[in-house]
């Protein structure tokens, strides 16, 4: 059964993970799009850093087994930094609803690398026919151009590679294991991803000087940064530890949804009635993996109290490490 936490970890991060679209399209009008990202875990890093340092001993802050370090790097190479990096600089060559698209392909994908690399995670059929329900009610509600889809193929790669980063990170960190908290464990992989971002931008030519610090910037910054960045990863990988990945990725078949309704809400964008049948489409496939169609053995094993334990954190319901309290 479905706890109340693991439904606030999932709904607090589909949100404010959906924003981010709308946060990046206002944001990339003013910054370069690797700075932008690097900047936003710069943004996230502090903020995430002063709360575990505020709230948690020394003893629960340091990394001390292989798995945690690995967990750390996992986190920030691959399920954040990378994933990332790719997903802004794929939006520059081809358009959101593309975009939107091929990153909503991150559930699908996830269970190919989980099926490697690890033992308690296997899709059932019924679970892969509610994956490409879901994954139709994203194109209604995304509704592309036939056109889009066969232009901006570059960009679209770009943009597949960052879903392929995503699925393999959040499958990393369930493999690595670690007993570090979900919060802590995201606190220290936020310098990383960040470190990679700069990096990134200054190798490929980059500047500060070519930031136009706006309102709007500043304004799509902070949201990216705190928002939906360091509150929005406490309630994924808080979530991604309990659920696991399979599931725990699923969130994203939430993304375009609630972008297409910030964009109508905030930018002027219409909603049409095919994205209208696509919320239901999507909330279908949902109702279809939640019936029992994901066998994850190890949170059977562990049972569902276990699984109910946390920790307070940002206003949320609490974090999750493993399927134990902090």
């Amino acid at each position: 059964m479905t706890s109340r936490r693991t439904l606030a970890f999932a709904a607090t991060a589909g949100l404010l993970f959906g924003g981010t679209f709308v946060g990046a399209k206002a944001g990339l009008a003013y910054l370069p799009p690797l700075l932008f990202v690097a900047l936003r875990f710069d943004v996230a890093a502090l903020v995430l850093f002063g709360y575990v340092f505020a709230t948690r001993s020394r003893d629960e802050l340091l990394p001390r087994t292989r798995g945690d370090v690995l967990g750390v790097l996992s986190t920030g190479l691959f399920a954040i930094g990378l994933s990332n990096a790719l997903i802004f600089v794929g939006q520059q060559s081809a358009t959101s609803a593309v975009a939107a698209i091929v990153f909503s392909l991150n559930p699908i994908l996830t269970p190919v690398f989980a099926a490697l690399l690890l033992a308690d995670e296997r899709l059932s059929a019924r679970g892969g026919f509610g994956m490409v329900i879901g994954l139709l009610g994203v194109g209604l509600v995304v509704s592309p151009d036939p056109a889009m889809l066969l232009s901006g193929g570059l960009g679209k790669l770009v943009l597949f590679a960052g879903a392929v980063s995503a699925a393999l990170g959040s499958v990393l960190i369930r493999w690595a294991g670690g007993e570090l908290s979900s919060t802590v464990r995201t606190a220290w992989a936020l310098p990383v991803a960040a470190a990679l971002c700069h990096a990134l931008s200054v190798g490929t030519g980059e500047s500060l000087s070519a930031a136009v610090w706006s309102p709007t910037a500043i304004a799509a910054l902070l949201y990216v940064g705190v928002f939906a960045g360091a509150v929005a990863y406490i309630a994924y990988f808080g979530l991604l530890d309990a659920t696991g990945a399979i599931r725990a990725n699923l969130v994203f078949y939430v993304v375009p949804v609630v972008s297409t309704l910030g964009g109508w809400a905030l930018l002027g964008e219409p909603i049409t009635s095919s994205a209208l049948v696509g919320f239901l489409t999507v909330f279908a496939g949902f109702a279809v993996i939640g019936s029992e169609s994901i066998d994850v053995r190890a949170l059977l094993s562990h049972g569902a109290d276990e699984a109910d334990a946390a920790t307070e954190g940002f206003g949320l319901a609490g974090e999750s490490r493993g399927f134990e309290s902090d």
